[in-house]
């Protein structure tokens, strides 16, 4: 990063205090940051403002979208939806890699 840390929309640019999108390293100063899985919505869900129960409603994701996780805590993922262009946390049950061994 050159020059001083801006201030980023977090509801649409991945970015936390404590993490953030790798491709946002030239732009945001965090104490860590992670570089996005590809990952395949399989039911829907609902992409939450949160990791609380509860939570807003960003979105409703649909199977085949793509999210982009850049962290797991339990049973949440937190990342970007890419077709709404938001970021948020989703139940990581309804996500798979599309890895197969």
């Amino acid at each position: 990063m050159t020059g001083r840390s801006v201030t980023l929309d977090p509801r649409t640019h991945a970015v936390r205090a404590d993490i953030a999108d790798i491709r946002l390293a030239d732009q945001v100063f965090a104490p860590h940051y992670a570089v996005p899985m590809p990952q395949i919505v399989t039911v829907p869900v609902s992409l939450m403002a949160a990791r609380q129960d509860g939570a807003d409603v960003l979105a409703q994701l649909q199977p085949g979208e793509t999210f982009e996780m850049l962290e797991i805590a339990g049973p949440k993922a937190w990342g970007i939806a890419v077709a709404h262009g938001l970021v948020g946390y989703v139940d990581r049950s309804a996500l798979d890699s599309g890895v197969r061994s």
